[in-house]
């Protein structure tokens, strides 16, 4: 019994070292994919999410949403933000410490800093930051997607851990992918710590997940 424990625990690692190997692969793939995207079709793409976004019932009853500062390629959000009215509230992530992320209210205009990334945070207290589980809506940006809600990200984490209660318990905060539809592939490897997404969003249409 302890040797069939051992035997497994060794397949278990072997079979997560090839996993992350594949994935760091796509990543740089996928990366320069879409950093190659024209500045027009990201703003296309941009305004049609937007518009398909701000049709789901789910946003109208949404309270707090949480979007992200767009690097690299993602899908730029500002249109989005843009038409977020009261009582809604716009937030964006905050990088923490233990490597989560929590989520603070930005109105244009609030004050930022830059993060470890360089990438803009709302400059507020910690104590005034909210966590994953307090928001309605989260939009994650990715590299790739698939049919079924598996989301290749930065490889980071951040969203993993921080949403790790999702793979448990269903929305709120419902998990909502942003993508160009180029970003769409037929098969991405998931470990078991990776949160499905329960909608994705393009300019194209609007996919819904199963949840198990």
């Amino acid at each position: 019994m302890v040797e069939d424990a051992i035997l497994n625990s060794r397949e278990t690692t072997n079979v997560n070292k090839k996993i992350r190997a594949e994935k760091r692969l796509l990543r740089q793939a996928f990366s320069a994919k879409r950093l190659a995207i024209p500045a027009p079709q990201r703003m296309q793409t941009a305004d049609a999410i937007a518009r398909q976004l701000l049709d789901l019932p789910e946003w109208a009853s949404a309270n707090y949403i949480a979007g992200y500062w767009a690097t690299q390629g993602e899908v730029p959000l500002h249109i989005v933000q843009m038409r977020v009215q009261t009582p809604k509230v716009w937030c964006l992530p905050i990088v923490q410490h233990d490597k989560t992320l929590k989520f603070a209210p930005w109105r244009s205009g609030d004050d930022l800093v830059s993060n470890q990334y360089g990438i803009p945070e709302p400059d507020i207290s910690p104590t005034s930051a909210l966590d994953a589980s307090d928001l309605s809506i989260i939009l994650l940006p990715l590299l790739a997607y698939t049919r079924n809600g598996v989301r290749l990200g930065m490889g980071g984490g951040y969203y993993d851990r921080s949403l790790s209660f999702r793979r448990s318990h269903t929305a709120p905060p419902l998990l909502i992918g942003v993508a160009y539809s180029d970003q769409e592939v037929e098969y991405l490897p998931a470990e078991d710590w990776d949160v499905k997404l329960d909608m994705l969003i393009n300019e194209r249409e609007v996919l819904r997940f199963h949840k198990i």
